[in-house]
Order: C-alpha cells, then structure tokens, then sequence
C-alpha cells in the first residue's frame, strides 16, 4: 500500500472506465470467497477410544487423503499438537471445564497459554481456543461466572505473547435458547442469561473480532414427522409467518434461531462458528433413526450446504465454518449411538464418504457402500441399484434422471446400452450416469435408498458405463457447458484474480 497515497488507482486500471474495475473487484472478490468456502469443513477429533491410530498418522491422512483443513479437540494433547505441526491444519484447542474458574485471572491464564500454546504456536497453526464446553448447560453458577472472565484474561495472554492470531471463544448448546424460539424469527435467549450473560459476551466477540460457536443438533430434535426435515431430504418445510420464509431443513431453522436471538441483544454482526454437528451412523435396536444412511444423508448434505454460500434464510449468502462430529468412531463412549458418531473407524476407513476425501478414494467403506477389496484401491466407483429394489421405483429413477441435462441416449433403441431391454437394466445406467455427472459422492447415488456403490465396473460388451476421472470431468464440462464447467474454470482462474486484485491494492 502507498502509504503517501493510500487511495491511488492501481496502475494497471488507471486508464479503465469505472465500471470494468467494479465487475473486476466483484469477480475477483466473488471467486475467492467461493474457494474459501470450500475449504469450511472441519471436524471434531475425540481421543475416547483405546484403538486409534497415533496422531502423526492421522494428521498426514487428514493432509493427504482428505480435503480438511481444520480440527477441532477436546483438550490440548501435546502429542496431537506436535503431529499436526507444519501441516498447514488449523487447531482448535480446548481448556477442560473444570480449570475455567481458575484462568479468570491474568497471572494463571499467562502461565496456560505458556504451557499449552506457546511450545507448538505457530509451527502447529492453533486458530482458536475454546473455554469450556457446553458450560451454560452445566447450570453451574461458578463456571457460568468465570466463563467471560477467563475468555477474557486468556485473550490478554495470548496478546502479551504475541500469539494475537488465535481466538478465544466457547461453544454453546442449543439449550441457550428459550423453549419458544420457534419460528426461527422467535428465537431469544434464555430469561436472566440474555441482557447477563450473553450481551457482554457478545460484545467480547466483536471487540476481538471472534466468533459466538454454537452446537446445532438436528438429530436431538427430530420427530418421527419432521425426520426429513433434519436430513435435508424433501420435504414441505416449516413456514415462518413473522418473516414469510419457509425453512426446508432444520440446520437452517437452528442457526436462524440463534441468529435471531443474537439480534434481540444488539449483535446480529458477531460471527457464528459451527462447533459440533452431526448423526450418529448406529444406535440401538429402539433406535431405528440412527444408521448409515440417515448419517451418510445428514452430514453429505451438511458439507455440501455449508460451502455452497448459500446461507440460510435469514442470513443469505454465509458460509460457515462447520466441524462434524467426529473424526472417529470411539470405542469406550457410553452408549451405541455416542460410539458412532465418526466419519472414520480406527484404521482410517470410511465409514461412510460425505465428500471429504481425495479424488473420492473411500477404501474401506461400508454399507452403503459395496466392497470389493480387490479394485477398491482404484478409487473407481459406479452406483448401480440394489437388488431388490422394484421396476417400479427404477423406472421413476430412469424418468428422473433423464430429466435432468444427463445423457440417456445411450439407454434409448439404437444405443450401445439399450439392450437388454429391461428397466433393471436401463436404471443402472442412468443412475450411474448420474452419480458420475453430479458427483460423485455417494450420496448421489442414493435414489430413496434404492442405489448401491460398487468398486466392480459393470460395463459389459459395447455398453461402457461413465467413470469420471478428474481429467475426464474437466474436459466433458468444459464441451458441455454444464454446471461444473463454471466452477472448475473459477478455481482455475481464482487464483490469478486474487493474485492480480491484492498487487494492484498494494
């Protein structure tokens, strides 16, 4: 920046009309945030098992295998600090509840940060600590006393160590909020904690720039009517009469809820950061809800509306940084369902692939995932339909699929896949059609549960069955102009307008 004139015109576009230095900034500010946003999946690392594999392998399979790029844990581990050093992941590290009261003062708050911040910042990229967990809910009028003290002293201690890049915050269960915070607009803090407790903290977060992190569980408030409404499958959603919107999944409804409350005391501006979300893939025999592909359907449509941009309804065109719950399925957590809450088992396979993985390599996968040890190195994957799914529902998966802009010629007389003339037939094309445009995560091939992945191409004489490789996407998009054409072309092109629009502002 040209200290002398800071407000100069940059001279590359000093002789352009206004208007092209005004698309130029918008495209250029538009890219790079759509790149930022893919990159906002985190995840929750929890250690409360007794076959994990160390952490030096888990932080180079998370650098290597899949597209995360920040962790969040539970304590301050100093083996899992050192592992993730110079791996470019960010950390969220967390002070135990019970040694809050004591970091409310300066002195005791120096000497944590010292220990547990200071040996590994900034080789290993802590971003955040978290103060607590969940202390609101505890009840616990000390904790709930000391919490902002100790965010604040903390604060201090990291500015007098030079450390001001990492954040305090504390994650808050939905339990914050009144039980008549429905609608969303409705939505207020709890009587006696809203103008107490969460206006001055609030006001911490905006005067250092941090983020109010919240805990939205979808999975703890569903009913056996609204459970579509929590995966973000179709539904007729929720109308919101106060404000004319209509929600059509209950993530939205959750965060507006939140957002609204943080209006009603004055700091709708505070950055919302998505602590912990996520459903549990097993359960109990009462417990039919909590499976595969109720976790695969919530946490894939989760990545993929949070780094859409898309927002929610009452706060458009947000992306926010989001950490599923968890890394791993743990062993010696109480209960079935809390022992299934990892996107991973303990050697690295997937439990189920939400679209996190490198080039879609999801070794090791599970139901509804089909194995075939023998090509599941590849990383090549179809979807066909499972087999006892009717005609009926495979010709309405034909119908819809030659809906949209996937190519069924192939399936139609005269086509290399034509024959054999059956629907069973037809449909495993189409759907696999489908799932290698559109994709290909799996839950593309989902179908209302009636498609399947497997590691076995079913090509079979002239018919060739699709695989889209990264090289093969990018081609057929860009001969296509289809959809993936603009975004592969922006992740391209990003890079140099970003480039070009931060020289020419220095």
């Amino acid at each position: 920046m040209d200290l002398k004139n800071p407000f100069r015109t940059p001279p590359l576009l000093s002789h352009q009309p206004i208007f092209i230095i005004i698309i130029f900034f918008f495209l250029a500010g538009h890219l790079c945030a759509s790149v930022a946003a893919a990159y906002s999946i985190g995840v929750n690392y929890g250690t409360v098992a007794d076959n994990l594999p160390p952490p030096s392998q888990v932080a180079e399979f998370l650098k290597t295998q899949t597209t995360i790029d920040r962790v969040k844990i539970f304590d301050t581990n100093p083996e899992i600090l050192w592992a993730f050093a110079n791996t470019g992941i960010a950390v969220t590290v967390t002070v135990g509840n019970g040694d809050v009261p004591a970091l409310a003062k300066l002195p005791a708050a120096q000497s944590w940060v010292a220990n547990n911040i200071i040996p590994f910042y900034p080789q290993t990229r802590i971003n955040r600590i978290a103060v607590g967990n969940e202390i609101l809910a505890t009840s616990d009028k000390s904790l709930i006393a000391h919490l902002l003290p100790a965010m604040k002293a903390l604060h201090s201690a990291l500015k007098l160590a030079n450390a001001t890049a990492v954040q305090v915050s504390t994650p808050h269960s939905l339990g914050i909020l009144a039980p008549d915070s429905e609608p969303p607009s409705s939505g207020r803090f709890r009587r006696g904690y809203d103008r107490v407790v969460f206006a001055p903290m609030l006001e911490y977060h905006r005067q250092t720039k941090s983020p109010f992190m919240i805990n939205p569980y979808p999975f703890f408030g569903f009913s056996a009517k609204t459970l579509n409404y929590a995966l973000f499958k179709p539904n007729g959603g929720v109308f919101d009469s106060a404000t004319g919107l209509n929600y059509t999944n209950m993530f939205d409804a959750q965060m507006d809820a939140v957002f609204s409350a943080m209006k009603k005391v004055g700091y709708d501006d505070v950055d919302i950061v998505v602590a912990e979300t996520g459903w549990p893939s097993a359960g109990d025999p009462n417990q039919p809800d909590e499976n595969v592909e109720n976790a695969l359907s919530y946490n894939g449509n989760l990545v993929r509306h949070v780094s859409s941009g898309k927002g929610t309804p009452l706060m458009p065109n947000r992306t926010f940084e989001t950490y599923i719950f968890s890394l791993f399925n743990e062993n010696l957590k109480p209960t079935t369902s809390e022992k299934n809450y990892g996107l991973f088992r303990p050697d690295l396979a997937p439990v189920y692939d939400v679209g996190v993985l490198r080039n879609q390599q999801a070794s090791g996968s599970t139901s509804p995932v089909a194995q075939a040890p023998s090509t599941i190195g590849s990383g090549k994957k179809w979807c066909v339909p499972k087999t006892d799914t009717s005609d009926a529902a495979l010709q309405e998966n034909i119908d819809y699929v030659c809906s949209t802009k996937v190519d069924c010629k192939p399936i139609q007389a005269g086509g290399p896949c034509f024959e054999p003339n059956n629907v069973r037939s037809h449909a495993s094309y189409a759907m696999n059609a489908y799932y290698q445009d559109f994709g290909p995560q799996d839950y593309n091939c989902d179908f209302n549960h009636t498609g399947i992945i497997t590691y076995t191409d079913p090509s079979y004489e002239a018919c060739t069955y699709p695989y889209q490789g990264l090289n093969l996407k990018l081609e057929k998009s860009v001969a296509r102009g289809g959809p993936v054409k603009i975004w592969t072309l922006a992740e391209i092109f990003v890079g140099l307008a970003c480039y070009v629009l931060i020289m020419h502002l220095m």
